[in-house]
């Protein structure tokens, strides 16, 4: 369980990210967050891990406050925390089994990390996530020669190599193509309900919200506007839409 309790953080130029936020989120979930950007869905996620430390609040996983842990406790809970980003985040020339691997570091000594030693049993576990993102054929090959949706499963099998209980995707498909873009949320889709990991993922559109989220938010100059079902997101009306999006936006189609 992940519990946030009044979250805020405010950028030292003043800027306000987020705005006393609280939600829940039960084990087995898929979240999806939604929002224009700006919304402060991203500072959400970066905080959960404590990539930025937020101003105000508390983030409760598994009964802890990640906001109070120290160093040591909170390499530890990373552990259990896997992140996909964006533009996903890889070593371009560095091959992709060293990607993989790299998921691997909260696992591994320290002196070993400096001279990519690994063990061969997270050889073999590298490999495997490989073959479950369909691209075995790749370990070998640098980051940067594979398109935008081989790099992002490429993130994916990095953050199985933590053996997660929860993975954070930031807009993780947001410079994908339609098609790929439902290829990577199927493949967190069924780490979801194979492996029983929670998801939470920052989405733009709603047609992907409905298709792959259990549950939504929704996030406005960083306060909640919104929760609810994906079913609930099927009858949002025009003027609960634009309390999301703002006044100025509309709905393709008219739907």
């Amino acid at each position: 369980m992940l519990i946030i309790e009044n979250l805020t953080m405010i950028y030292p130029d003043g800027t306000v990210a987020l705005r006393d936020v609280s939600f829940e989120v039960a084990d087995g979930e898929f979240l999806g967050i939604i929002g224009l950007s700006g919304s402060g869905k991203s500072t959400l996620l970066r905080c959960i891990n404590r990539l930025i430390e937020p101003t105000e609040g508390k983030i409760i996983w598994n009964g802890k406050d990640i906001t109070k842990l120290n160093q040591q406790d909170l390499l530890a809970t990373r552990r259990e925390i896997g992140m996909i980003f964006q533009h996903f985040n890889l070593v371009k020339r560095s091959s992709v089994l060293t990607n993989v691997l790299s998921g691997r570091l909260g696992y591994t000594p320290s002196s070993w990390s400096l001279i990519n030693r690994f063990s061969r049993a997270d050889i073999e576990r590298a490999h495997k996530a490989l073959e479950r993102m369909g691209i075995p054929e790749k370990a070998s090959n640098r980051a940067d020669e594979l398109s935008g949706g081989q790099q992002q499963r490429v993130g994916i099998a990095r953050a199985l190599m933590q053996e997660p209980k929860i993975i954070l995707a930031d807009e993780p498909v947001a410079s994908l193509d339609p098609v790929l873009a439902h290829s990577i949320l199927g493949s967190l889709e069924k780490l979801n309900q194979e492996d029983g990991i929670t998801v939470m993922c920052s989405l733009h559109f709603l047609d992907l919200v409905q298709r792959y989220s259990t549950r939504v938010i929704g996030l406005r100059d960083g306060r909640v506007v919104f929760q609810g079902t994906k079913d609930d997101v099927k009858k949002i009306t025009d003027e609960r839409f634009k309390e999301i999006y703002g006044e100025d936006a509309k709905r393709l189609g008219g739907e």
